[in-house]
């Protein structure tokens, strides 16, 4: 995903000139541009974020390949080490995931960087970001390039926007159809789970409860593995972690869905901003940042929670929403209405349909979205419609989108 860090205007770097020297006027300021770091000091940044994030999603993937965790959560919620540390073996398994997947968020990466590049729009190499947890683990938190220089046109933010999603997209659908057309047979299963031997290829209908962990693959992978898969080998959705090109591949997908969400200055925002221009492009990407929370908060309150939910999370969550929804509009009175509204319709749904959940874990990814990158395209001073090949790419890109998003990627 690009991030961008825009100069105070368009020149970025040039030096501004001195009053005209003829007339003896003093000389009264003058911005130079700062130096560029040394190379071998940008290398090694690069190099070194994205050796660390090699480890530390090799390490995820052997947690996930080999059913082992290398740290748990106590019974207090905190953090401590399991004992367990992986041998060259189970680092080698590991690779399995790690390659594959780093390799798809390298390739979303250089997308956008060689887009970039070739509007003659400066920009960093990928800064990767490294991440263990030992909870839903899978070792990154994903990668970001820096754009250097204003963009001018909304075929510019089209352009470096779509470049990434769709270069990431080509390669996770090349993972997943090597590991659906080459899954091991069942016994591979077996080593990871021996109590599964017991109940042979009829094993999900006796070893799961309510409580069992699983991944929640989108419509893609779904019509892929109806495709391509042996259905006698194709593992059930809460084995999936333990097939590390399946992992990679289904990660893949949701990083691309996730950069596709047509809101602010996401990759899909940028689209829907080329595809819609500034004034309806913001407006449909405020709304569907509101039904975005709306989806994400669902369920948390509802007639039937307890005093104490109540009484201890309700202004906690009324916070979140006035804080997260702040910039949606110009006055604090419309945030608080919008906020009271957006709760109401949340109890109403909550009681036309008892049990009915969204995914709070989409929460902090909504405060991302509404403090940091924000929910507002900026304009562009070249504002012509896109061509309509441009037109017709965008529109499908976003139908891709609905195929690779998963509500709620892990149950």
């Amino acid at each position: 995903m690009p991030f961008p860090s825009l100069p105070p205007s368009a020149g970025g770097g040039q030096v501004t000139p001195p009053l005209n020297r003829s007339s003896q006027a003093p000389l009264r300021w003058r911005r130079y541009e700062r130096p560029a770091p040394p190379l071998w000091r940008v290398v090694l940044v690069h190099l070194g974020l994205f050796l660390v994030t090699l480890y530390t999603t090799t390490v995820a993937g052997a947690e996930w390949v080999t059913a082992k965790q290398l740290i748990i959560e106590d019974r207090f919620g905190g953090l401590r080490s399991s004992g367990w540390w992986p041998s060259e073996a189970e680092l080698f398994k590991g690779l399995a995931y790690s390659l594959p997947f780093l390799g798809i968020l390298t390739v979303h990466e250089f997308g956008h960087y060689f887009a970039a590049r070739h509007n003659r729009i400066r920009t960093t190499l990928p800064y990767y970001i490294p991440f263990l947890n030992g909870l839903i683990d899978i070792g990154t938190f994903g990668a970001v390039i820096q754009i250097r220089d204003k963009i001018f046109s909304r075929r510019e933010f089209f352009d470096v926007g779509i470049a990434g999603p769709l270069a990431g997209l080509v390669v996770a659908v090349g993972v997943l159809v090597y590991g659906l057309t080459h899954l091991p047979p069942l016994e591979y299963l077996f080593q990871v789970h021996p109590e599964y031997r017991f109940y042979g290829a009829d094993y999900a209908r006796y070893v799961y409860n309510a409580e069992s962990f699983g991944v929640n693959p989108p419509l893609l992978y779904h019509g892929l593995a109806q495709l391509l898969a042996d259905p006698t080998r194709l593992p059930h959705l809460n084995e999936l972690m333990h097939y590390p090109f399946l992992l990679a591949g289904v990660l893949g997908l949701f990083f691309t869905a996730l950069n596709l969400l047509p809101i602010g200055q996401l990759d899909g925002g940028h689209i829907l901003y080329g595809l819609l221009g500034f004034k309806r492009g913001n407006q449909l990407s405020a709304a569907l940042f509101l039904c975005f929370i709306f989806y994400a908060g669902l369920g948390l309150f509802s007639l039937n929670s307890s005093r104490e939910t109540w009484l201890y999370g309700g202004p906690v969550y009324l916070l979140y929403l006035f804080f997260v929804l702040r910039r949606v509009l110009p006055t604090r009175r419309r945030v608080w209405m919008l906020v009271a509204g957006v709760l109401s319709a949340q109890l109403a749904v909550s009681i036309t349909f008892p049990g009915i959940e969204g995914n709070p874990g989409w929460l902090l990814f909504g405060l991302l979205l509404g403090r940091v990158t924000g929910i507002y395209h900026p304009p562009a001073t070249d504002e012509r419609p896109l061509s309509p090949g441009r037109q017709v790419l965008g529109w499908l890109m976003l139908v891709v989108f609905a195929l690779c998003f998963s509500p709620s990627p892990f149950r």
